[in-house]
């Protein structure tokens, strides 16, 4: 297993187009990132795994897409308003802030080195301000959302009266949030502006710890499948003092990204607490009816919560190989078929119009299936390199010989593996690989 550090991975996802800091040409915004032609698509298919799963596999789970500003009081019954706070401490010598359990040294300053210098702990809150309307005032004044869970509770009974839902069933959501954390950093692992992949799943309070395992399990397992490896996850109980208001069991999805292990997903029991503030706060009944028991009562709701720029983060990390081929060092990104940027790079060995012709045409024959590169610069060899470095899994290289046989070269990322395939059969060969 290859060593992977942050400037490693960071400098990677820029020289390759995966990451780019946002307003790079303004000197830069902290914490903010612009997603390259790579990085795009890349995170478009984290998104698209976690949907398939989450969603179009499963029966009793359906999707939604809430509005990312809220009525004020979205925030105020969920408790956000008042306890969604990190503790901050400013130093006196240089005026840097910082997040009090997150630091090495609760006396020493990170960013000066003082000591004895930070002022008293105060909350503060991490939700993005703006209005509504013209005028800035209190009245008019709404917050952008810092999770996609609650656009789900409001419309937890919109959704089951027109799905005619029973229990249990789940409702998932893929979208932006936003929180202005006070020490942001680890390159895109911890953003002011980052998406999440949220499922709330409604059951009966007598089966919600039945649930929770099986979610725990079901979520673990899907980073392996996709070729996360295992000795670099684990699952991570909270204690009873980590617990959130609304929480009574918590565990995180955990990797072990450069700097140690750290969040990935987290799985919470939230009760009934959401949907009964929801109701007292609104006025609506948002308890659900049991026709077979003939009572009303609040569902419990198990909380699966990925985010998605960091689950692809984290995919970067996991997938970056350094390998000794011929004396020479050759990085791959082993990233899974499913999840790579580009699933085929097609190779003109030359850029003689013969060549680049029918390369061109296998490429826009195979680009109505996938998403393909068409590579014709430097050496052949350094062309293989280059889509190992990006996590490409195949490479078609049409070569002179392909003039007379119509056959092309396809070549395996991870054995480097090479099999002569039909031209017009290429498209059933790599359906057969690419699975």
């Amino acid at each position: 297993m290859t060593e992977v550090t942050l400037d490693t991975i960071s400098n990677l996802a820029k020289k390759r187009g995966f990451v780019f800091q946002s307003s790079e040409i303004y000197g830069g915004l902290r914490s903010a990132y612009d997603y390259g032609p790579l990085g795009v698509e890349l995170l478009r298919n984290v998104k698209a795994e976690w949907w398939r799963s989450m969603v179009q596999e499963r029966p009793d789970v359906v999707g939604l897409d809430s509005a990312v500003i809220q009525a004020r009081q979205v925030w105020q019954a969920s408790g956000h308003e008042e306890f969604f706070t990190d503790p901050m401490v400013e130093c006196r010598n240089c005026h840097s802030r910082h997040r009090v359990d997150k630091l090495d040294d609760p006396d020493r300053c990170p960013t000066c080195g003082k000591t004895g210098e930070f002022t008293e702990p105060r909350q503060f809150n991490l939700m993005f301000r703006t209005h509504m309307g013209p005028v800035d005032s209190e009245e008019n004044m709404v917050y952008l959302r810092p999770e996609t869970a609650q656009g789900i509770f409001i419309n937890f009974e919109n959704v089951r009266r027109t799905n005619r839902l029973k229990l249990p069933f789940g409702i998932a959501q893929i979208g932006k949030s936003f929180r202005n954390e006070i020490t942001p950093g680890q390159f895109v692992f911890r953003t002011r502006e980052f998406e999440q992949m949220e499922m709330e799943f409604f059951c009966r309070p007598g089966e919600a710890d039945e649930w929770f395992q099986y979610w725990l399990d079901k979520r673990f397992q899907w980073y392996v499948d996709l070729g996360m490896r295992p000795e670099n996850l684990r699952l991570r109980h909270h204690d009873k003092d980590e617990l959130s208001h609304y929480s009574t069991s918590t565990a995180d999805v955990e990797y072990r990204f450069p700097w140690g292990w750290d969040e990935l997903e987290g799985i919470a029991n939230r009760t009934d607490f959401d949907l009964k503030k929801h109701s007292e706060h609104s006025g609506e009944d948002l308890r659900y009816f049991d026709q077979e028991s003939n009572e009303r009562f609040f569902p419990y709701v198990i909380e699966p919560a990925a985010g998605a720029t960091r689950t692809t983060f984290a995919f970067l990390i996991d997938g970056y190989t350094e390998e000794t081929v011929n004396d020479e060092t050759r990085v791959v990104m082993k990233l899974h078929h499913r999840l790579a940027p580009y699933k085929i790079a097609v190779l003109p060995l030359s850029k003689k119009p013969e060549l680049i012709e029918p390369a061109e045409r296998v490429a826009a024959e195979l680009r109505k299936r996938w998403i393909v590169e068409l590579d014709v610069t430097q050496s052949i060899g350094r062309r293989y390199r280059r889509q190992d470095e990006i996590g490409t899994p195949f490479c078609v290289t049409i070569d002179f010989d392909s003039l007379e046989d119509q056959a092309a070269t396809v070549r395996d990322r991870d054995t480097m593996d090479q099999e002569r395939v039909s031209m017009d059969g290429l498209t059933t060969y790599l359906a057969g690989k690419l699975v």
